[in-house]
């Protein structure tokens, strides 16, 4: 299975959990992939991103526009001085967007960028559709209704508003930030936000657009939200060293990545990237040399995956379970250090208010290495997301 396609099943696997939380195993896995995000108040962009960015609009507003505009709605001298030697993202961004164009004259296109609740639509369906064609070479008859809806619609997050502690208000929620271009759908962007990041599902796009970068310029206005809603960081998703598709990613800088083993956050700079190996995991700690003689020293056999109709992702030995404390994973745990945290006070919500995990079922007649026990999944939990976050955790039992 190619990286390409393992990182595709990765986002079905998680998109499709519901309440199930997903945490991959770099340590085992065929092509490890790691958590990065980058903090957009330090977002500086690269000449190729604002050619990008510059190019397109060019494209949507037209030379005659553009000629007549500036003679219509002249700029002031500071305003011009400032143009021509400060690149403001936010600013440039949006500013192809029809609703914020000076009218008249009529631009050479209308373009709109609105973000919309992550619906099914056979609109967003045939964008999807033409991209897992085009770009990934899927066959159509892969290609369904169902398997998109699954994939990157009625995702389990909850649409709302959060009030951020400096009064601002946000939405959080999953979303389909839709890209218009002449009235027709031509990208779709699926975002999950959350109080203090926008997360980047998936980009896809229809072919025509292509010669305009459009992932580029989609993450580039991820970037912009993030900015100019205060939500600060941005997460374009697994990372994956050994994916050529995946090195675009670091191109928006300067960007963290989550160290597996502590679960800090380390700059990703270039001594960290010169440690990722062709294959195997990368040890934030070991020296370069060391790393050598352990990936020449160490086989690992993976479990082979298959993707059944439906984008299932399947195990040839798929019956069997492994218990998370016996799994080898980074970061996790052991039993007896799960054995001395606190999980009697995590918070739980039921239908009828609140309480604690200790409160429930035969809770102190139960081990954390009783498999299939609510105390063992909630230890299990608590280690997966780490121990260090376990007062701002809430079990939610209720019905959805």
């Amino acid at each position: 299975m190619s990286p390409a396609n393992y990182q595709t099943l990765v986002d079905r696997c998680w998109r499709r959990s519901g309440a199930l939380l997903y945490r991959p195993n770099q340590r085992d896995a065929c092509c490890p992939h790691y958590s990065i995000r980058l903090d957009s108040d330090r977002f500086r962009t690269t000449r190729d991103q604002r050619q990008a960015v510059n190019r397109f609009n060019k494209y949507v507003v037209g030379d005659a526009y553009s000629k007549e505009a500036a003679r219509l709605h002249p700029r002031s001298r500071e305003q011009a001085r400032k143009r021509d030697t400060e690149f403001d993202l936010v600013e440039r961004i949006h500013e192809c967007e029809s609703l914020l164009l000076k009218q008249p004259p009529e631009p050479a296109h209308t373009f709109s960028v609105t973000l919309e609740p992550d619906e099914f639509t056979e609109e967003k369906f045939l964008v999807y559709e033409n991209y897992q064609q085009v770009v990934h070479e899927e066959s159509p008859s892969s290609i369904s209704r169902d398997g998109f809806k699954r994939f990157l619609c009625t995702s389990p997050l909850r649409r709302g508003k959060y009030t951020a502690p400096d009064g601002r208000e946000r939405q959080v929620g999953s979303f389909h930030q839709c890209y218009r271009l002449d009235g027709k759908l031509v990208a779709i962007g699926v975002l999950d936000l959350l109080p203090d990041c926008v997360s980047g599902v998936y980009f896809l796009y229809h072919e025509s657009i292509h010669k305009f970068s459009p992932g580029k310029l989609g993450a580039l206005r991820e970037i912009a939200l993030a900015i100019e809603e205060g939500y600060r960081w941005w997460y374009p998703g697994f990372y994956i060293h050994t994916c050529p598709k995946m090195k675009y990613k670091i191109d928006f800088s300067p960007q963290q990545i989550l160290n597996p083993d502590t679960l800090e956050w380390v700059d990703l700079e270039q001594s960290i990237l010169k440690k990722f190996d062709s294959h195997g995991y990368l040890d934030f700690e070991r020296s370069e040399e060391d790393a050598e003689k352990h990936t020449q020293a160490t086989e690992v056999t993976l479990p082979m995956e298959i993707e059944e109709d439906g984008g299932e992702m399947l195990h040839k030995d798929d019956d069997e379970e492994y218990p998370l404390f016996s799994s080898n994973m980074p970061g996790i745990p052991s039993v007896d250090e799960m054995n001395s945290i606190d999980l009697d006070h995590i918070a739980v919500r039921l239908r009828r208010g609140y309480c604690y995990a200790g409160d429930l079922f035969e809770w102190h007649n139960e081990s954390i290495d009783k498999k299939g026990s609510a105390k063992a999944m909630v230890a299990e939990l608590v280690a997966a997301v780490g121990p260090n976050y376990i007062h701002d955790l809430c079990l939610d039992f209720r019905r959805s």
